[in-house]
């Protein structure tokens, strides 16, 4: 009995320590005073400005089409409809016509195009009041550009040359005249859309003058048929005419010129006639591209020669004749006689 009433004691005195044990394993919760608590310092107003949803899209899309392009063309930098560098040769439509005659409507981007040309005459070749004796810039204009498409072809299917640029039998002779046989067909040089489709009878016979989207304008002389109207878009290469012997001729053939505002220069600084090819990509417009007219005023002096007028002298120095008139004491009345020297400047 005694073993056993011990066993029970000490069984009961394990166990209550074992509780107290337990018991001291939880940590003790206490309240806190909620009268202590430091409130936070009350938010500051701040405006904020609207969120332009179109001009962030617009932006992302214009730089990650600048990646896609890289190298070739920067979109990231906002362009107008119609860019001013001549370097760059995309246009976008403008679906604004403009009505350039009684008949015609044509998209007003030929119109604006990169501020070579803002008049448009369906007449007259030069229109651009442009004097290239006080012309002092550099421009550098891109002929074509194989990537986005705008290619280029020589006028004709063969280029030889039977007459050069400069000065011919007393008169300048503002283009290079290349062989053909009557109704040979002829193609733009570049992209374009036709400006003149005329006839002179005394001068090109018939003849087309395209405006192009690199800032440059060629004329095609001595035609015998048009195949194009005026206002028509037309691509590179593309035919436009058929080659003749009107006008002012003494045999059938292509009077082709490059025009830069107006103003006539030599078409072999851009291609070479007899390896039938251009000689670049580019084509840079400086003062000496018309040296020619420099060196013509230059004279002070002109002595008439047979047929001659005083409205052809004064075309042909680029001067009015009412200039001509007051230095050489005559009057527009006057008749002229060969030999006869009138003065110009």
């Amino acid at each position: 009995m005694r073993p056993f009433v011990l066993s029970l004691f000490l069984g009961i005195l394990f166990l209550t320590g074992s509780l107290q044990v337990q018991a001291q394993i939880f940590p003790k919760i206490i309240k806190k005073d909620r009268s202590d608590t430091i409130q936070p310092a009350p938010r500051k107003n701040i405006e904020l400005g609207g969120f332009d949803q179109s001009a962030f899209l617009r932006e992302l899309t214009s730089r990650t089409d600048s990646l896609l392009f890289k190298n070739e063309v920067d979109l990231s930098r906002p362009k107008s409809i119609v860019d001013d560098s001549q370097d760059f040769m995309i246009w976008a439509p403008t679906n604004k016509l403009v009505r350039v005659s009684e008949q015609i409507l044509i998209d007003s981007i030929w119109v604006t195009a990169y501020e070579h040309y803002e008049p448009w005459d369906s007449k007259k070749i030069d229109i651009y009041d442009f004097d290239p004796v006080t012309y002092q810039d550099t421009v550098n204009l891109r002929l074509y550009d194989s990537f986005f498409g705008y290619d280029w072809k020589m006028p004709l299917d063969k280029t030889p040359v039977t007459s050069r640029f400069g000065f011919r039998w007393g008169r300048r002779h503002l283009g290079t005249d290349l062989d053909l046989i009557t109704r040979d067909p002829v193609y733009a040089a570049f992209d374009g859309i036709v400006r003149i489709r005329s006839y002179n009878r005394y001068g090109f016979g018939y003849y087309l003058v395209l405006r192009h989207k690199n800032g440059l304008e060629t004329v095609y002389g001595h035609l015998s048929k048009f195949l194009v109207e005026v206002g028509q878009e037309v691509k590179a290469g593309e035919q436009i005419a058929k080659g003749g012997n009107t006008g002012r001729s003494t045999g059938s053939h292509l009077h082709y010129e490059l025009r830069y505002r107006g103003i006539a220069f030599n078409p072999e600084i851009v291609y070479d006639f007899d390896n039938y090819d251009i000689k670049s990509e580019y084509l840079e417009i400086t003062p000496e591209t018309f040296g020619y007219i420099a060196k013509a005023r230059a004279a002070t002096y002109h002595r008439v020669r047979r047929g001659e007028t005083l409205g052809a002298i004064s075309r042909r120095y680029r001067v009015p004749i009412s200039q001509i008139t007051r230095l050489s004491g005559i009057s527009s009345r006057s008749i002229l006689r060969i030999g006869q020297r009138l003065r110009i400047q």
